[in-house]
């Protein structure tokens, strides 16, 4: 009987610690390979492409190019990589624009070991795994996005459209406090509040939105 071939693995993660221990861990299983590591996603790029390792297990936040566009990129240059987040952040803004890119599954690192090896053995017959408060996000997500077809902005309060609006009329968080007449790290919260429901990466994508969708009008 023919041995299979074992799972190639990269691990990608700015945290030397992390990737160790996730090193050590596939190590041991019989029928995964780790074939290496990056500590930065142009890093992760580059082995990518070389390499084209079934799954790539992708930290999101690093320096230089985060997760979300290594995984837009990685997906780019080796599609039959299977993309696998695994990160400390269940946020909105970071949920949804990873899944957009491309990842398969998005897991956080509190997983049990032994879930992370049998997601990773998932992921090379194309089965997602979601961490569950994760999933109820996707579904809650699915279900706002029905009520909220005819209006992008139904999750904004009034606050954080007219906060939009301005973003849109291209002031700075400094201006939008100053005519709102609140402090400036109040106007990070909100910013931070509407990308998150918006599930844009930055404040740019943010105001084209609120141009494409009708929120701002010529004069």
């Amino acid at each position: 009987m023919a041995k299979l071939e074992p799972i190639t693995i990269l691990i990608v993660d700015d945290h030397a610690i992390v990737r160790h221990g996730l090193c050590a861990l596939f190590t041991i299983q019989p029928d995964c390979l780790v074939v290496g590591e990056a500590d930065s996603g142009e890093n992760a790029v580059r082995l990518a492409a070389e390499l084209v390792p079934d799954v790539v297990l992708m930290d999101l936040v690093m320096p230089g190019i985060d997760g979300v566009e290594t995984t837009k990129l990685v997906k780019q240059i080796s599609p039959r990589s299977h993309v696998i987040v695994l990160t400390s952040f269940h946020e909105d803004q970071h949920i949804f624009p990873a899944l957009r890119a491309g990842a398969l599954s998005y897991v956080l690192k509190d997983i049990d070991p032994g879930q992370l090896v049998e997601t990773v053995r998932r992921a090379v017959h194309g089965e997602s795994m979601i961490h569950p408060r994760v999933a109820a996000r996707v579904v809650q997500e699915l279900r706002v996005t029905e009520r909220a077809d005819s209006n992008p902005f139904a999750e904004l309060s009034e606050r954080e459209l007219e906060v939009l609006r301005l973003i849109a009329g291209g002031l700075s968080n400094a201006e939008i406090a100053a005519k709102l007449i609140i402090s400036e790290k109040t106007v990070k919260g909100h910013v931070s509040n509407i990308l998150g429901k918006l599930h844009m990466l930055d404040r740019t994508k943010a105001a084209v939105f609120a141009w494409e969708k009708g929120l701002m009008r010529p004069d």
